[in-house]
Order: structure tokens, then sequence, then C-alpha cells
């Protein structure tokens, strides 16, 4: 009996070993699956927050760009304004009747003026009086509002 005792020991130690075993390898594997994806994760994570970072970052530069265009258009909107109280104050037609000498010596210097700022807009350089001009009447009458941009003091 003490032999068959010992066999049944040794068979139920077998079991329980190859069940420990089974149960260490199958942990084991599962440990490894566990870190590659909290490595998965850590990773998506990381990307996830560059990402909104970026978003963030786009959005001021947007919302940046979106206030430039709005006061760029607040100052065409006064442009046009003063351009429409200085043609307001004028009866061009009668004008232009009675004066047509006068009226097409101002409508050619306005032109050439008005091109001039086309000129400027597109790049041209600066010419001596241009450099010159303290203020943006004296810069160029039809487009005051660039004296701004080449202004150096």
């Amino acid at each position: 009996m003490g032999t068959k005792l010992a066999g049944i020991m040794a068979v139920v130690t077998f079991i329980v070993c190859g069940l420990f075993y089974w149960y260490y390898s199958d942990t084991q594997e599962r440990m490894k699956i566990l870190n590659e994806n909290n490595a998965k994760l850590e990773t998506a994570v990381a990307t996830s927050e560059a990402a909104v970072e970026s978003l963030k970052r786009d959005f001021e530069n947007a919302n940046k760009a979106l206030n430039e265009v709005n006061q760029k258009f607040t100052n065409i909107r006064k442009q046009n304004k003063t351009l429409s109280n200085k043609l307001g104050r004028h009866d061009l037609g009668n004008l232009a009747e009675n004066k047509p000498g006068l009226v097409e010596k101002v409508v050619t210097k306005a032109t050439a003026k008005a091109t001039r700022c086309f000129e400027l807009i597109s790049g041209a350089e600066l010419n001596d009086n241009e450099k010159e001009a303290k203020n943006g009447k004296a810069f160029n009458s039809e487009c005051p509002w660039l004296f701004d941009n080449y202004r150096t003091d």
C-alpha cells in the first residue's frame, strides 16, 4: 500500500507541478501581451496629446489670422467711407461739364497715384518722395494706409 500511495502522490505532484507550470507560462504570456498593449497605449496617448497641442496652436494661429483679417476689413470699410465722403462732397458731373480741364487733371493725377498704390502692393521699391514722406497723405494720398507698412521710424 505504501508504493501505491507513493505512486498516487507522485502523479498528484506531477499534475500539480504541470498545472503550476501551465499557470506560470500562461501568466507570463499575458503579462507580455499586457506590456505590449501598454506600450502601444502610451504611444497612442503621446500621439494624441501631440495632436491636441498641434490643434490648439492651429486654432490660436487661425484666431490670430481672423483677428488680423477683421482689422484689415475694418480699415477697408473706413477707407471706403472716407472715399465715399470725398466723392459725396462734389457733383462730379456738373464739375466735369463746367471745368473739364480741371476734372481731367485731377482724375489723371489720382489715377497715377492709384496705379502707384497697386505697384507698391505688388512689391515695387519706394521712390525718394515715398521714402521721405512723414505721413500717409504725403506718402500717397490715394492709399495713405500703406504708409504704415513702409514706415521705418
